[in-house]
């Protein structure tokens, strides 16, 4: 997203994320911009039954937890890391000033939310009225589309663990294990060694 070069000159820091350690809570004001150096990071939050929703799944390069950001409103979702990370944070105050003077800079990161909003309007309309296999396909492609999923002679390895790929679709896990198995049936996904490919 921002180069690393262009971060620390606007006094970015790293620091180390571990697996399931909190960078932000829901409820918490923003102070920083958040970008992934290494890892994997999800945000998402609970119902009132403790039920997971993953909101995003964000990798290497991107950056998470900025519409609050913009908008000086509190976190909708906790950011939480997958695996241990390593991010880049830099200081709300300095965000502002890295923006107003690189336009460039400011196009790719109105792109990059737009590109959020589209994905969250394509997966609310896949989520209210389509069937478990629907909703896991169009996941899968999507994720194919947008994230760096590997390509081999298998297809593409989707990252996506069963719980995370209901936790993102409003699926039970017990159902998209159903459903992945379905799909293999019917040549749409292969199951080699326990992983899923497109």
């Amino acid at each position: 997203m921002i180069t690393s070069d262009l971060l620390e000159k606007y006094n970015a820091v790293k620091k180390a994320i571990g697996k399931n350690e909190t960078i932000f809570e829901e409820g918490n004001l923003p102070l920083h911009y958040y970008q992934i150096i290494s890892g994997e990071i999800k945000m998402s939050n609970y119902n009132d039954d403790g039920r997971e929703f993953i909101q995003g799944i964000f990798y290497k390069d991107q950056s998470f937890g900025e519409p609050p950001l913009f908008l000086n409103q509190k976190y909708p979702a906790n950011a939480i890391a997958v695996e241990d990370s390593e991010i880049f944070m830099l200081p709300k105050a300095n965000f502002m000033k890295l923006l107003e003077e690189n336009p460039t800079v400011s196009i790719k990161i109105i792109k990059n939310l737009a590109q959020r909003l589209y994905y969250k309007s394509v997966m609310a309309a896949e989520m209210s009225t389509q069937e478990p296999e629907h909703r896991v396909l169009k996941l899968i492609d999507y994720g194919i589309t947008h994230f760096d999923f590997k390509k081999d002679h298998n297809g593409y390895l989707i990252n996506f663990t069963r719980q995370q790929i209901g936790d993102l679709t409003g699926l039970r896990v017990e159902t998209v294990i159903r459903t992945i198995k379905t799909l293999e049936k019917k040549g749409k996904l292969k199951i080699i060694n326990r992983k899923v490919y497109r």
